[in-house]
């Protein structure tokens, strides 16, 4: 009867501070976007399941596994949203596997990820032929992200508006008050455009939070103080 007591009393504290933990985390936690955050779930699932059920083992330290590991994941996210840099290590980043057309074989090879893969992630979006696609990103939560060749698109007023416009990847410049150096040598835009965009709007980098050139050529810039 003592042990049957204790399991309910286990079972509910599990329960508790597993709630705990996805309302301090968010709701990315159960979206599972990241690296860190899929291994959390799953730790910290396993730990509050033998809290429950595994009663050879003291109750207190499943508690100070079930916090240190909680803290470890909440300071990881927190350095991931701060530096951008870090962020790829910690949480994995977008990678482009169509760029204009094309299949990008070394990024496909270094993301380990299989033609037939590809192929079954564009027919789930309703994509039969690889012709139609111009770009394709697989984000970090494992899920692809695909912009199809204008004319394969569905048109809108704002296209008909646009019919000459060449599309192209969005280019993040600057995050967070920093200047993105490595997006730079990558794109057509360099440190002088970018200050020479702010000048004219009197911005200065550190007032930024975040700026990327759109899809269109457009540049977009969100400030601290909004």
């Amino acid at each position: 009867m003592q042990e049957s007591v204790e399991i309910i009393i286990r079972t509910f504290t599990s329960f508790i501070l597993l709630w705990i933990f996805f309302l301090i985390l968010g709701k990315q936690t159960i979206a599972q976007k990241t690296y860190h955050l899929y291994i959390a779930s799953i730790t910290l699932g396993t730990i509050a399941g033998n809290l429950a059920f595994n009663i050879k083992i003291k109750f207190m330290y499943f508690i100070i596994a079930f916090i240190i590991l909680g803290a470890v994941v909440f300071i990881l996210n927190l350095i991931a949203v701060k530096n951008p840099h870090i962020r790829k290590w910690i949480a994995g980043e977008p990678a482009i596997l169509i760029q204009n057309g094309e299949i990008l074989t070394e990024s496909m090879e270094r993301m380990r990820y299989s033609l037939d893969s590809l192929q079954q992630a564009l027919r789930i979006k309703d994509i039969f032929n690889l012709e139609e696609v111009e770009c394709a990103i697989l984000e970090i939560n494992g899920s692809l992200s695909v912009l199809k060749k204008p004319h394969y698109r569905s048109t809108t007023k704002e296209d008909l508006k646009q019919l000459s416009f060449n599309k192209s990847v969005p280019v993040e410049l600057i995050y967070n008050g920093k200047i993105l150096l490595e997006n730079l040598t990558a794109s057509t835009y360099d440190e002088k455009w970018i200050m020479n965009e702010l000048s004219k709007r009197n911005l200065a980098v550190n007032e930024i939070t975040y700026a990327v050139i759109g899809s269109k050529g457009n540049l977009y810039i969100d400030l601290k103080e909004n």
